[in-house]
């Protein structure tokens, strides 16, 4: 029984990397959820990350909920435990029926695909990966694949999401002239399965010749990182250790830096502003700076009720920090985004500030200066990092 149900999701969660996923419905419910009958699922784009809606279908009514992919896979895997003794996955290869009988034997059958479609998502859907696998030797050295073009089970969520950033990334980089993206920085690179997608992506897909670099301070993973790219031939790519602070960011075209702790956000945009690149994204980290500000000084304002709770105050000075790095990303010309780039199930960490260089505006500069002495009176800063890295 176990081996077949196994097999069974093992298939699922098969058809849903490899793209050949139409949907999958479990039915004949014994469980103990009244007038529940069917649970339909199939595969969505929401706020670009996908997902699995699956559709509960009751007596006399439907209710719908979404969950993260592997979430869904799970939930699969428990209803299949806990009710549902029919269940048939729909793919563009071969379908597939479970079945659990009376006597409690479970039968499994492949037939013949009935669904033959160009499997797609809601909300516009890309239709393929910028990044995919084949023939591409650095997600074997980076342990994402294995040596056929294979996403190991294990990695399936670091391969979505490297393919998420560089989605994100390639409609950011279009409002950049492709004759201006010549240097590329990602700072507090790690292990540099982003730097490397993304340098793939500017070569192989974009055919452009950028100079890209990682920046990381732990010495082990510039040695390995580096190994990696002169193995595989990313002429463009290298690795440099050092920290953020003391990198020379000049010429930079594009500044990344993804989970830069505390401070160190405010390191890389200042690399970033200085160099006056054209693109700067960063996704902020332990936002201790401003917490320590707001706690020493405890102004007395009509947040007092929320800000005596330490998750508040916490979630509080995210949300002025960032604040702050807008505003003063726009006092040096850049159009600012701020926008959550991937679930909150993976990380609480998941806010994106962008800053597009633009004009310039000095009757702007002058009311952003104001905006900023009004915050920190406001909530007590003595000052920004970012700021006294600037002004």
């Amino acid at each position: 029984m176990v081996n077949q149900k196994s097999q069974f999701l093992q298939l699922f969660s098969e058809s849903l990397d490899n793209q050949t996923f139409c949907k999958l419905s479990m039915g004949n419910y014994k469980g103990i959820e009244n007038d529940l009958k069917n649970i339909y699922v199939k595969r969505v784009l929401i706020k670009h990350e996908e997902k699995l809606s699956f559709t509960y279908r009751y007596k006399t009514k439907d209710i719908v909920k979404n969950f993260g992919i592997q979430d869904g896979v799970n939930l699969v895997a428990t209803f299949l435990e806990n009710g549902f003794k029919v269940a048939t996955l729909f793919t563009n290869d071969f379908d597939l029926v479970l079945e659990e009988l009376n006597n409690q034997k479970v039968t499994l059958r492949k037939n013949e695909p009935t669904t033959k479609i160009q499997v797609s998502l809601d909300h516009d859907r890309p239709k393929k990966r910028l990044i995919n696998t084949q023939e591409k030797a650095y997600l074997y050295e980076l342990k994402i694949t294995d040596a056929e073009g294979n996403v190991y089970k294990n990695a399936q969520d670091k391969y979505r999401q490297i393919n998420h950033y560089v989605d994100i990334l390639s409609s950011l980089m279009k409002e950049i002239p492709p004759q201006n993206l010549k240097k590329v920085v990602d700072m507090g690179s790690g292990k540099g399965y982003l730097t490397f997608a993304l340098y793939d992506y500017l070569k192989n897909v974009l055919h452009l010749e950028t100079s890209v670099i990682g920046v990381e301070f732990r010495e082990d993973m510039v040695n390995l990182c580096n190994q990696i790219a002169q193995k595989t031939d990313f002429d463009g790519l290298k690795f440099l250790q050092g920290t953020i602070e003391d990198y020379d960011s000049m010429d930079t075209n594009i500044l990344i830096a993804l989970h830069a702790c505390d401070t160190a956000t405010d390191d890389a945009i200042y690399k970033g502003i200085t160099a006056q690149a054209d693109l700067i994204v960063v996704a902020p980290c332990c936002h201790k700076q401003i917490r320590r500000e707001m706690e020493k000084n405890k102004v007395d304002n009509e947040l007092n009720f929320l800000l005596k709770y330490g998750i508040f105050l916490e979630r509080q000075a995210e949300m002025v920090t960032d604040g702050i790095r807008a505003l003063i990303l726009e006092y040096f010309g850049y159009k600012t985004k701020v926008f959550q780039f991937i679930s909150d199930a993976h990380t609480p960490k998941n806010v994106l500030v962008v800053g597009v260089k633009n004009k310039i505006n000095p009757k702007k500069q002058t009311e952003i200066i104001e905006k900023l002495k009004a915050t920190k009176t406001y909530f007590g800063i003595d000052y920004h990092h970012l700021e006294k890295l600037l002004f």
